[in-house]
């Protein structure tokens, strides 16, 4: 028994000591109570909750088939020097690629989008300026996925549906804006021999 109970009893009597342990029992009950109450408050809040809940938005990185295939995908941004050696190479082996171009590409090598699709390849849009697109407001991204569209479609033939942001940048705007187009963000599982080149000689 502590001190504090010992002096109470002494001065108010047994009776009235129990009274104050029952009533501190309650006390401690009820701030324990408001705890469990505060908690549930806090957590159940539907708000707070969904913004938990709530998963990142992420682009295609690959799909999972039950045949060994492999997707390849080139990206279209600046020159085309080996554009029609790159379309020999392919109708060699037979191969079908995806080509994500830029609208700024199309316009300058219209002949080279056509000579694309004509040998059976999709073309797919990578921008219209190859902005960093997290750094667009949604409308802006609108704007400038839907331009690459109508400049690609007047080569090839057809509109794209897939999507590659430029330098992989993307977020959950990027990808819910895409999506609200009708349109797939499509990322890379798997570095280019070019790449990997680069990042050896950078660790050189």
């Amino acid at each position: 028994m502590n001190k504090l109970v010992r002096r109470v009893r002494e001065k108010l009597g047994g009776g009235r000591a129990k009274v104050l342990l029952i009533r501190q029992g309650w006390a401690v009950l009820a701030v324990l109570v408001l705890c469990v109450v505060g908690i549930f408050v806090l957590f159940g809040n539907e708000n707070i909750v969904g913004a938990a809940a709530q998963k990142r938005e992420l682009p295609i990185y690959c799909v999972q088939r039950e045949d060994k295939v492999a997707s390849l995908t080139f990206d279209a941004a600046w020159g085309n020097e080996d554009t029609q050696q790159l379309i020999d190479i392919l109708a060699k082996y037979d191969v079908k690629a995806t080509f994500f171009v830029v609208g700024d590409w199309a316009t300058k090598y219209p002949e080279s989008v056509k000579a694309l699709a004509d040998a059976g390849h999709e073309i797919m849009n990578h921008s219209d300026k190859h902005k960093h697109m997290p750094q667009l407001s949604a409308e802006q991204i609108v704007a400038d996925v839907t331009a690459a569209n109508e400049k690609i479609a007047a080569s090839s033939g057809k509109t794209p549906i897939l999507f590659r942001p430029p330098y992989g940048e993307y977020d959950d705007k990027v990808v819910s804006t895409l999506r609200s187009m009708g349109m797939y963000t499509i990322q890379w599982d798997v570095d280019t021999l070019a790449t990997v080149g680069k990042r050896w000689e950078a660790a050189v």
